[in-house]
């Protein structure tokens, strides 16, 4: 089993542990001029973001050659995911492969935005993060197959969706907005857990227009430095199983 994983707070690496197998990561992969997966099973952990995936994981699933016989997509996600598992599908249709099971587990939402950290931490234990994750893995291992009917009625809001969040949330320009205080100390990891490489820093920190809208940078701060100009509060998040180091071997 090959797990492909799209991580930035370390939600996913974690959850694609668990799940298993060779597992890669979709950044490290999407360097490459072309990508060539063969497994029995072969899935992606990624997050919602704007109620789809990551600009980066549609590329990916546009870009790669994927033959396997069992394709599963795993979401992580906060407070809620939509349409999301309509995404994949269709996503999944227009790289010729068979969606055979998709399943969200529920855990920590990081979009600053919106979300005070410390409040989304505290709401973990009544999560059963733990049960869900297992309850994913079983699935898996039994081949279960899901099926995502795609309706008229769910296009419609999708189209919804895309207008009011997708469009104004994940723009690639976004990273152009973030402040930069005195407290850094230009050690550079913001550019090491950058999966997009849209980070350079020489004696500042300079950020370009392909931002993944991720967060990374933000919450794998050891200074807490790096801002966005609208932010629900200061406090970061990283999964507890994984580190800096973690993140940056996916990513950098």
């Amino acid at each position: 089993m090959t797990v492909c994983y799209f991580t930035a707070s370390g939600n996913c690496l974690y959850a694609a542990r668990r799940i298993g197998g060779t597992l890669l990561s979709i950044p490290q992969l999407m360097r490459q001029e072309t990508i060539e997966i063969t497994d029995d099973a072969v899935g992606i952990v990624a997050p919602v973001y704007a109620v789809e995936m990551p600009m980066m994981v549609r590329e990916f699933m546009a870009k790669a050659h994927i033959q396997t016989d069992y394709f599963f997509f795993i979401y992580t996600y906060g407070m809620g995911y939509g349409e999301a598992f309509a995404h994949v599908k269709l996503a999944a249709e227009d790289a010729g492969l068979h969606l055979s099971y998709i399943n969200a587990i529920q855990m920590v939402d990081n979009y600053l935005p919106i979300f005070k950290m410390q409040e989304q931490i505290n709401t973990l234990p009544r999560k059963n993060v733990e049960g869900q994750i297992e309850k994913v893995c079983q699935d898996i291992r039994e081949r279960k197959t899901v099926d995502v009917p795609v309706t008229e009625e769910t296009r419609r809001q999708m189209a919804e969706y895309k207008e009011s969040l997708a469009v104004p949330i994940l723009r690639k320009e976004t990273a152009l907005e973030y402040i930069v205080n005195d407290d850094c100390i230009l050690c550079g990891i913001c550019a090491k857990v950058c999966p997009a490489n849209n980070i350079t820093v020489t004696d500042k920190v300079e950020f370009s227009n392909h931002c993944e809208v991720c967060y990374a940078c933000l919450h794998n701060c050891p200074k807490n430095a790096i801002h966005l100009k609208k932010e629900a509060s200061e406090v970061r998040f990283r999964n507890e199983h994984v580190t800096v180091a973690d993140i940056i071997r996916a990513n950098d």
